[in-house]
């Protein structure tokens, strides 16, 4: 109910935005990346043709590799269900995603404060976080989420085939999986040293990577080159590892000369992220979630790329949100609303303006 309560008025907030403009909210919706994943559920890794583009602006055949195929692929399974076409199938599997998300934010929520209230605060400030809007758009990040909060508790709860079996999933979904994995495989080597849960933590550990070096592995065999996926992001979407050198000079230049709003206001989330992971000392909270924190903010980050499109790459890194989470659960109920409104707020005024005035890629 949070969950679905946030995002429709995520919802609202764009419908507002696009009626100003007399534009339609679902053909903001239906934009960007969403091309890319509609295109894979219907017609696979074909070729695209001229009219997909690339970040660079460029209409590379190759490009279509860069994203990965679990969304899309259970996109088209679902489209096979009576009344259902591709988009509206998207919609559907981001929903069920979305809400098995919150369930799992609830739960970890809980685990971590003990307080039921502080689970339900996790789900509100996660649906409404800045760029939040690509929950409800035909993107990849609510399947992720939902896939690492499973593998997380997977791990806090010593489930050790959940864990694995929801990480090797997660990492057919985005190669940001890869933070996901490093954080299942370390904790189920540290049970294995530890000699807790017999062999179980084995499951994991050979599981967990099995869907990202699926995919990789087949790119590298469709490209005839070993690093085939990188190079395919790198000529499309100039990707790469640059130990966070672009991601500073961004910063210096949207705080001190940019005249742009969403631009500046796209540093400082990404200031706050930083702020947020030093709070995910506390004790309280469990290190494979404070490492998985860490891992996707030095991951995000420490990469070149569209920059403008951080706030988005850090959806993933959901246990940011935890220590403000745990803070405003022990608030008095009126403080506690007042802050989860003024959160909700900020975040569906940040999306709706991402996707209607923001001209550029997501």
């Amino acid at each position: 109910m949070v969950y679905v309560i946030v995002r429709l008025f995520g919802l609202l907030v764009l419908g507002v935005f696009s009626g100003i403009r007399d534009q339609s909210p679902t053909e903001h919706l239906f934009s960007w990346d969403a091309d890319w994943y509609l295109w894979i559920a219907e017609h696979g890794y074909a070729a695209t043709g001229q009219a997909m583009l690339n970040g660079n602006g460029d209409a590379d055949p190759q490009s279509v590799l860069a994203f990965f195929p679990g969304f899309p692929l259970l996109t088209h399974g679902v489209a096979f269900l009576p009344g259902l076409d591709p988009p509206a199938a998207a919609m559907l599997v981001n929903l069920a995603a979305g809400l098995a998300c919150a369930y799992g934010l609830a739960r970890m929520g809980r685990t971590v404060s003990g307080s039921q209230r502080s689970g339900l605060v996790l789900v509100a400030l996660f649906a409404a976080a800045p760029m939040s809007i690509v929950l409800s758009m035909p993107y990849s990040e609510s399947l992720f989420c939902a896939l690492a909060v499973w593998a997380l508790l997977g791990v806090l709860e010593r489930r050790w085939m959940q864990a694995g079996v929801a990480c090797a999933l997660a990492g057919a979904v985005r190669h940001t999986g890869v933070t996901l994995i490093a954080v299942v495989m370390l904790a189920a080597v540290v049970a294995l040293l530890h000699r807790r849960d017999g062999n179980r933590p084995l499951i994991a550990l050979l599981a967990a990577p099995c869907g990202l070096l699926g995919y990789l592995g087949w790119v590298g065999l469709r490209t005839g080159e070993f690093d085939g996926y990188f190079e395919v992001r790198q000529d499309g979407w100039s990707s790469a590892p640059d130990g966070g050198i672009a991601t500073a000079r961004f910063l210096g230049e949207a705080l001190f000369t940019e005249e742009s709003t969403f631009v500046t206001f796209a540093a400082w989330i990404l200031l706050a992220a930083v702020a947020l992971l030093i709070c995910c000392a506390d004790r309280r909270i469990a290190w494979p979630l404070g490492l998985y924190a860490l891992l996707t903010v030095v991951f995000v980050l420490g990469t070149d790329g569209l920059m403008f499109a951080k706030p988005r790459a850090l959806l993933p890194a959901f246990p940011l949100l935890l220590p403000l989470a745990m803070a405003l659960g022990v608030r008095r109920r009126p403080v506690m609303i007042a802050g989860v409104g003024m959160f909700v707020c900020f975040g569906s005024w940040f999306s709706a303006y991402a996707l209607t005035i923001w001209p550029y890629a997501l």
